[in-house]
């Protein structure tokens, strides 16, 4: 269902991890990159750029992850072949962010019914995430190396405005820092250059409504404990 305010899409927008097989034009996919370009950028020097991948090369890409990813598994030594180029997450976790996250994890993997040491389930359901959760589009996101720790910012709102224009078309996206840490995989298949470091992925597509996983919504803090007035 589309949204018909700015508040309403904001409100609906979730991470979608199951989608339907439906394609989405990709007059509406470029519709929702030329809106969601009119974010702020310092100097406006626009970082972004996007790859939108669908039908058989993003099966081929796909697949060749979730073989790393399962290599991986088998032998844990191989994780060192694969790593992000930027740090997404701190390298030593504290409160109250460890807190929220693990509060994020159980709960999807409660809902699942996926219990800790579960680590076949895991590695399942976090596998789906080097499927596109199944999403008929996965848009890749770049930047180059040489720009600024301010340039992501700028590239965070553009992300936003994506998520809530698809709203606006009665799309589910789903943000995916897990493909980073194979950029070595995604970044010659979509043909970027030595310059280009991957952000995050994005899946898009219209959410499967009778799958359990997208009934999860994740709580968030109230203004008033994050904010502080003065005068």
């Amino acid at each position: 269902m589309k949204s018909k305010s700015v508040s309403d899409a904001i409100k609906s927008r979730m991470s979608v991890r199951a989608f339907t097989k439906d394609p989405v034009e990709r007059d509406i996919v470029m519709s929702i990159l030329n809106l969601s370009a009119r974010a702020p950028s310092g100097t406006n020097t626009q970082p972004w750029k996007v790859y939108a991948l669908e039908g058989d090369i993003l099966q081929d890409l796909c697949t060749k992850v979730c073989a790393a990813y399962d290599n991986i598994a088998i032998n844990p030594d191989l994780a060192l072949e694969y790593q992000s180029e930027y740090d997404y997450y701190p390298s030593k976790w504290f409160s109250p962010y460890i807190d929220r996250r693990r509060e994020n994890g159980w709960g999807l993997y409660g809902l699942l019914g996926i219990t800790k040491g579960d680590k076949e389930k895991m590695h399942a359901q976090h596998r789906k995430n080097f499927e596109a959760f199944g999403a008929p589009v996965c848009l890749f996101f770049t930047i180059d190396k040489e720009l600024g720790r301010g340039s992501m910012l700028d590239y965070g709102m553009f992300l936003e405005n994506i998520m809530i224009a698809a709203r606006g078309e009665g799309l589910a996206t789903c943000p995916q820092a897990a493909w980073n840490d194979y950029a070595k995989i995604i970044l010659p298949l979509i043909g970027a250059n030595k310059n280009e470091m991957l952000v995050c992925g994005m899946a898009l597509g219209y959410a499967d409504q009778h799958e359990l996983v997208n009934t999860f919504h994740t709580p968030r803090v109230s203004a008033d404990e994050f904010t502080t007035w003065l005068k």
